[in-house]
């Protein structure tokens, strides 16, 4: 039985209920965090909490919620989860009104609902054991505010299932100016000569915490340059290795894409460093 929190309640899912008129549900209106959580350890559960803050704030969604009170949160239902390997997805939408209607209302309390799931064991740095992933290539054509993580994935999902429908792990898009922005769930990365080189946050980008957690980590541990720029379709084409990120997938280095390797088509020395290093200190943030 799955125990999930729901407006400072614990339940099991099947007793959860949450109304139609939810603006969560009718709009897409709404914040939400997925942390990963390796033997009851949280990985980077303060940027995470701060971007769901900062999201709430963007949406003017009115909330009492603290880094204490999820903390507390996310420690019970570990704890009722068992441990192990597991997401914990934390969901906040505007609330229920009485009513369907756009403009934002007026003191309705926000709805707030988490619970844990399991997700795959950690990234080993080992290049004979990780997943080599291959990735198709679209436009994109989401909305113009990528930055907040709102509920609302409905783009993010299309252009997904645009890749796995044709049997890819993920899918690189690009603006039309044909430079690189992002994956349908992950933020991405080519490397070049070693340098280690990211399209820089705007807009158009998730600022997703693992690649904060790797950009930092990378700077304070490691001699690997790293730049903060606008990547071209051909750049991604021709370089060394290309990798994307998640909370859940930490570093997945890409072997191939679009039907084409990356490179001599094996996983990278840099990859190894980066992920060895990550590895490492994943549990400081």
């Amino acid at each position: 039985m799955t125990t999930v929190f729901l407006n400072d309640a614990y339940m099991p899912m099947e007793e959860a209920k949450i109304s139609p008129m939810d603006r969560g549900f009718l709009f897409g209106d709404g914040i939400y965090e997925v942390i990963p959580s390796y033997d009851g350890k949280l990985v980077g559960f303060g940027p995470h909490i701060d971007r769901m803050i900062d999201g709430l704030a963007a949406l003017e969604i009115k909330h009492d919620l603290t880094h204490e009170k999820l903390r507390e949160v996310c420690d019970n239902l570990i704890e009722k989860s068992g441990s192990g390997n597991l997401g914990i997805y934390i969901h906040v939408s505007r609330g229920a009104d009485t009513k369907r209607f756009h403009a934002y209302p007026d003191n309705v309390p926000a709805t707030v609902f988490a619970y844990a799931f399991d997700i795959p064991a950690a990234n080993v740095p080992d290049k004979s054991k990780v997943k080599g992933y291959k990735v198709g290539v679209t436009q994109d054509k989401r909305w113009q505010r990528c930055n907040i993580k709102s509920t609302a994935l409905l783009g993010n999902v299309m252009h997904f299932q645009q890749g796995y429908s044709k049997g890819y792990n993920e899918i690189l898009l690009h603006n039309a100016n044909n430079e690189l922005t992002e994956a349908g769930a992950c933020n991405a990365y080519i490397v070049k000569d070693g340098v280690v080189i990211t399209p820089p946050l705007d807009n158009q980008v998730l600022p997703g915490i693992t690649r904060l957690m790797l950009l930092d980590i990378l700077r304070k541990h490691s001699d690997i340059k790293i730049e903060e720029r606008a990547v071209t379709m051909d750049e991604v084409a021709s370089a060394d290795e290309v990798w994307i990120t998640s909370s859940s997938k930490e570093i997945a280095p890409v072997v191939e894409v679009d039907g084409k390797p990356v490179g001599n088509g094996e996983i990278g020395d840099v990859w190894l460093a980066a992920q060895t290093l990550y590895t490492e200190h994943k549990f400081e943030y």
